[in-house]
């Protein structure tokens, strides 16, 4: 994965603001930035057409071609 790169999310993990997110499942976006997660893992911050952007796992998206 790598900044402004196209991506779909397709999955959602458990997370406290999944309620927030789960309108953007089979949505498609710009990868802008990483995060750290847990200490022991990375995410992505994802940018969509309406200009809104949360993080994901990199497990949650995958690459559009």
């Amino acid at each position: 994965m790598e900044i402004g790169q196209k991506v779909k999310i397709y999955r959602l993990r458990d997370r406290l603001s999944r309620r927030n997110i789960a309108g953007k499942l089979g949505k498609t976006g710009v990868i802008r930035n990483f995060k750290m997660t847990d200490g022991s893992g990375v995410g992505v911050i994802v940018e969509f057409d309406d200009k809104s952007a949360t993080w994901f796992f990199e497990d949650e998206i995958k690459p559009v071609e």
